[in-house]
């Protein structure tokens, strides 16, 4: 097996120490520099933002909206205020959805998404057809389980106003062509909204380069705290967009008569927002800018040929994927349930996502219950790849 460089960096993670942490794409650990900056800004940091004169409060709203370019310098945004703070990206799409989507569509329209999608990017737009008379197309996938474009682009049509897609898959790990999609969705008039949830925290972004019209992701899943994420879109489009809550900070004015709403972004954050996410995010920014996502990506990309290179002289053991996904092994061992595999491998203080990892059709065109997931993140090393394979040998010894 060939033994990928280390980066050096699990002792930045406190929460890794000598655990084999290998589901990072469900979520990832954080450094010691996120937490840190957490813990100040609920400390000695913490106060209201974009509502108080008083100096703390007005140190704090410089924080938040510092954090927000920090974002779309991080995607390669024209400005910040096409960043909106989001829980995560899973409201980033529903607010597509719901608040352009919704007002767009009608009977007989069509919105297309692929069979490897995560249900947070099959559930909203069911909910939107059947909200809006339109129908749902689904592009099929290539031998090794990635988005097949060329497919896409001979059943693309001018009725199909939404093309939503899975920049990384969370499953299989393959990387789609983005700028590529975005021309054949722009070739009949489509918005193009890619799920950024794995690809941010391992390849470089920048959203004017894939020409896609919507970009969401995860705060946790880049290192950062949980209930934080970001939806990014063309500053024309959120202008038209409708708000999915009110309440305070994202209107204009309001009396009984009528309401006149913010503008974007923050016509979407109703409420007070999640300021400590919203500084833990920067953080993780930071800190993953530091590190290089270049090298991130080549770091996790060794990982994942040594792993796929071992497993697959285990006879009983099936890859999923291309064998250049990015950062994700997906698995089978024939004969073992993947709940069993994750259970034998925990004892052995490996931690992998067995299931169906929120993807419950591609596990029917995989003709699988579920699998076994190995993900990588930045604190990964050869050990880790070597405490995998000798628990999935244990499982084979076990289980025959």
């Amino acid at each position: 097996m060939t033994a990928p460089q280390t980066l050096a960096l699990r002792g930045d993670f406190p929460g890794v120490g000598d655990w084999h942490y290998l589901d990072t794409a469900a979520t990832a650990q954080k450094p010691g520099q996120v937490i840190d900056a957490i813990a100040r800004a609920y400390g000695p940091d913490y106060a209201t933002v974009h509502r108080g004169v008083y100096r703390r409060s007005a140190d704090m709203t410089i924080a938040y909206e510092a954090a927000r370019a920090r974002v779309a310098r991080f995607i390669g945004a024209a400005s910040p205020d096409e960043c909106v703070f989001v829980r995560g990206a899973t409201e980033g799409i529903n607010l597509v959805a719901h608040g352009w989507a919704a007002n767009v569509l009608k009977s007989g329209d069509r919105i297309l998404i692929s069979a490897l999608e995560h249900h947070s990017n099959i559930v909203p737009w069911q909910m939107v057809a059947e909200r809006t008379g339109a129908a749902i197309d689904v592009v099929p996938l290539t031998p090794d389980h990635a988005i097949d474009l060329d497919a896409m682009a001979a059943m693309i049509r001018p009725e199909h106003r939404i093309v939503a897609l899975a920049h990384v898959s969370n499953v299989t790990g393959a990387v789609l062509d983005a700028a590529r999609a975005a021309e054949i969705a722009h070739s009949v008039g489509a918005k193009l909204l890619l799920d950024g949830c794995q690809a941010a925290p391992r390849l470089a972004l920048d959203v004017r380069a894939l020409d896609c019209d919507f970009y969401v992701l995860s705060g946790h899943k880049l290192y950062g705290p949980t209930g934080i994420g970001v939806l990014w879109g063309r500053a024309e489009l959120l202008d038209a967009m409708q708000p999915m809550q009110g309440g305070g900070a994202m209107i204009d004015k309001v009396t009984f008569q009528r309401t006149t709403y913010a503008p974007p972004p923050g016509r979407f954050e109703a409420g007070t927002p999640h300021i400590v996410g919203v500084v833990g995010l920067h953080a993780a920014i930071d800190y993953v800018d530091d590190v290089g996502l270049d090298r991130i990506h080549a770091h996790e990309a060794a990982l994942v040929t040594a792993t796929r290179e071992a497993l697959g002289q285990i006879n009983s053991v099936r890859l999923f994927g291309p064998a250049d996904a990015a950062g994700i092994v997906s698995f089978e061992v024939q004969g073992v349930h993947p709940h069993d595999v994750g259970t034998i491998l925990d004892e052995e203080g490996v931690a992998i996502r067995a299931g169906h990892h929120c993807a419950q059709p591609l596990m029917d065109l995989l003709n699988v219950p579920a699998t076994a997931r190995a993900s990588f993140g930045l604190y990964n090393d050869a050990d880790d790849v070597a405490a995998l394979v000798r628990g999935i040998e244990r499982v084979t010894r076990i289980f025959g």
